[in-house]
């Protein structure tokens, strides 16, 4: 799969973080809902563009607790026989990382119903099997396809390098779009011929990545930090703990002493933590992400099939884990306070 261009991430426009202090203990899970209303159960705002709603906002660091802020009960206006058979985009992660894939295609789509899974009982991918990675990935898949979703975007860079060319292969009329490391836009963006790639273990790993790697990096030196533990740490909602500013600070270091100039984030989850990046590896350091350039490539191959739109467009959020977290970093991460997330079994 070709990598299209990226711009810059940009030091001066970080995804937002977690306020610092924000605690990650939560309540236990509730049980899955069942599919029929996964759709109409969402609140009449919801299906609009999310945007950040200060009113009615949940307080820094509370979690959704059923009131109306965050699971009124109204149904959706379209009836739910209509609704489950509407088109939308599949999107799915081992977690919450997909999130920041998810508001770049709604910035870039936002007639188009969008369907979210993390799949955080199983994450993270990065230290898993490949087999485990391709097996997790289809059986997702399948959920969403099951759902409507006429595409999918698969926001995981360890999904993608492990699982993409299967999904493929047995859906080969369904449009399914990969993110990966994007190596060419690193090597053309370095002033002094020295690159960082930080990844999950799994994706440096891959034969995807040193296909990339071999066929892009010419030159120039490159050097791949795994990052085993940062995303299970990103996971747990606080982004500004302890534990996990010292993991960055650990991986940080070894592309600091060997005078890379720009840094590539190979993993979704690591822009929800660009901020405390940026600060580990200097104000001079170069960060490059991928999350606009997949959702330009969705909008192109979305408006190829020619399906209808739909406005209000809704958001639906699934979690294969605890759905709270997933809300959580929803609301305060990227502003979206009036979604809310589900439980389900896939």
């Amino acid at each position: 799969m070709s990598t299209p261009d990226l711009p810059p991430a940009g030091r001066d426009a970080p995804v937002s973080a977690l306020p610092a202090g924000h605690e990650s203990a939560t309540p236990t899970a509730p049980s899955p809902t069942p599919a029929a209303s996964r759709w109409s159960d969402r609140q009449d705002s919801s299906s609009t563009a999310p945007t950040p709603d200060n009113a009615s906002a949940a307080p820094a660091g509370a979690l959704p607790d059923g009131s109306s802020a965050s699971r009124r009960s109204t149904p959706h206006p379209l009836h739910r026989e209509a609704q489950a058979a509407l088109p939308s985009i599949g999107v799915f992660d081992s977690g919450v990382g997909g999130l920041t894939v998810l508001k770049a295609l709604r910035e870039r789509l936002p007639q188009v119903p969008l369907h979210y899974v993390a799949d955080a009982a199983h994450a993270p991918y990065g230290d898993r099997s490949s087999e485990y990675i391709r097996d997790r990935s289809l059986r997702v898949a399948e959920h969403l396809r099951a759902s409507g979703a006429r595409m999918v975007v698969v926001a995981c860079n360890t999904a993608t390098a492990h699982a993409v060319n299967a999904m493929r292969e047995r859906w080969p009329d369904w449009p399914v779009v990969g993110i990966e490391p994007g190596v060419k836009p690193a090597v053309a963006a370095t002033r002094n011929g020295r690159i960082g790639v930080m990844a999950t273990t799994a994706t440096i790993a891959s034969r995807r990545y040193e296909d990339l790697v071999t066929a892009h990096a010419g030159d120039v030196q490159l050097i791949s930090q795994a990052c085993p533990g940062l995303v299970a740490l990103i996971e747990q909602a606080d982004l500004h703990s302890p534990a996990l500013t010292q993991r960055i600070d650990d991986y940080c270091a070894p592309l600091r002493a060997a005078g890379v100039d720009t840094v590539l984030l190979g993993c979704t989850h690591y822009p929800l933590v660009q901020a405390q990046i940026q600060a580990a590896l200097g104000p001079d350091m170069l960060l490059l992400n991928i999350e606009d350039a997949v959702a330009r490539q969705a909008q192109r191959r979305w408006e190829a099939l020619g399906l209808p739109s739909q406005s209000p467009a809704p958001i639906l959020l699934e979690s294969t884990g605890d759905p709270r977290l997933l809300e959580r970093l929803a609301h305060e991460a990227l502003g979206w306070t009036r979604l809310s997330a589900t439980q389900i079994s896939a």
